[in-house]
């Protein structure tokens, strides 16, 4: 899977965006039946994403390296996360900071966005090191995906280091991979997808992505997703497409971003829907984090914090 999958690319853009939408709380307060229905697809829809697309053909220093430019920046932000959370009012943030808590947070129980994060390296590891370890003795697909749940099940529920809904999904997008399903085969394409996406989402019970309604609702997401796609006019799709490449960079320095449209509220008091306030909101959140990024390429810094010379793709 050396070449991109455009669609997988267009479908991050719309799940990033869509998190930045609700991450914006003025936009979060003023929908709440909005975000909770978004909040019941698009990062369960994320994860599958990222199972599907995780690579285990690496040996194993490569693979650990891989890992550990994705430590870096979490460990880097999170860090920051946790301690402008001590200090500003941030919801769930920490009490009182210290040694303890900071090694709490960073390793075992993050706060913030950069969850999504923790989970990517905890799922990739455990199926990393089983596939390697149990490669003998599960020879099987249905057997290795059994006990491959069951050790992501194990560190939900037992270890509680993650969510179980949030590691189920990732298994899912690796079990896709690992049946050698095509992505943008097994979610069906059709305009009529969006009825029933309707329909469950007007039942509030349907809003859990934990719940066979909630199911439904995360592959109605993407089968729309990918309806809409070739549809998308040319100009439009390449800035999606380049928003999709990197969302990486998107999630990681995003929470700057929102934390400083706290002060915008008050220059769109005119408008009430809150649509105004949205776009420009969103669009500075973009440029914004594309500009660190490009900051660190030319200022030849991406290799110390990405691993790589060039981080915008």
């Amino acid at each position: 899977m050396k070449k991109r999958i455009e669609e997988l690319d267009f479908l991050k853009c719309v799940f990033i965006i869509l998190m930045i939408v609700f991450h914006l709380v003025y936009i979060g307060d003023k929908y709440p039946y909005a975000k909770q229905l978004v909040y019941t697809f698009h990062m369960p829809a994320f994860l599958l994403i990222s199972g599907y697309l995780v690579s285990i053909s690496k040996k194993p220093l490569a693979f650990f390296r891989t890992m550990g430019w994705i430590f870096v920046p979490y460990a880097v932000m999170e860090s920051g996360y946790i301690v402008m959370s001590s200090i500003l009012p941030v919801r769930d943030g920490v009490d009182e900071l210290s040694l303890t808590v900071w090694t709490d947070k960073l390793f075992l129980h993050p706060l913030g966005p950069y969850w999504y994060l923790h989970t990517l390296m905890l799922c990739s590891t455990t199926y990393y090191l089983l596939d390697r370890v149990g490669r003998r003795w599960l020879k099987n697909t249905l057997s290795f995906s059994i006990v491959l749940a069951l050790c992501l099940a194990v560190e939900s529920t037992v270890l509680h280091i993650s969510s179980l809904p949030h590691v189920l999904y990732f298994w899912g997008g690796i079990m896709l991979r690992r049946c050698n399903l095509s992505f943008t085969a097994f979610f069906k394409t059709s305009w009529w997808g969006i009825l029933p996406f309707i329909w469950l989402s007007a039942n509030e019970q349907n809003l859990n992505c934990f719940t066979w309604g909630g199911v439904a609702m995360v592959y109605l997401a993407i089968s729309m997703g990918l309806t809409v796609y070739p549809s998308i006019p040319g100009k439009l799709r390449d800035a999606c497409l380049y928003i999709g490449r990197n969302t990486f960079v998107i999630l990681v320095f995003s929470p700057i971003f929102t934390v400083i449209t706290k002060s915008f509220v008050s220059f769109f008091s005119f408008d009430t829907s809150g649509m105004c306030f949205l776009i420009v909101s969103v669009s500075f959140v973009l440029a914004g984090s594309f500009l660190i990024a490009w900051c660190m390429d030319r200022c030849k810094v991406s290799r110390f914090f990405w691993g790589k010379e060039r981080m915008l793709q």
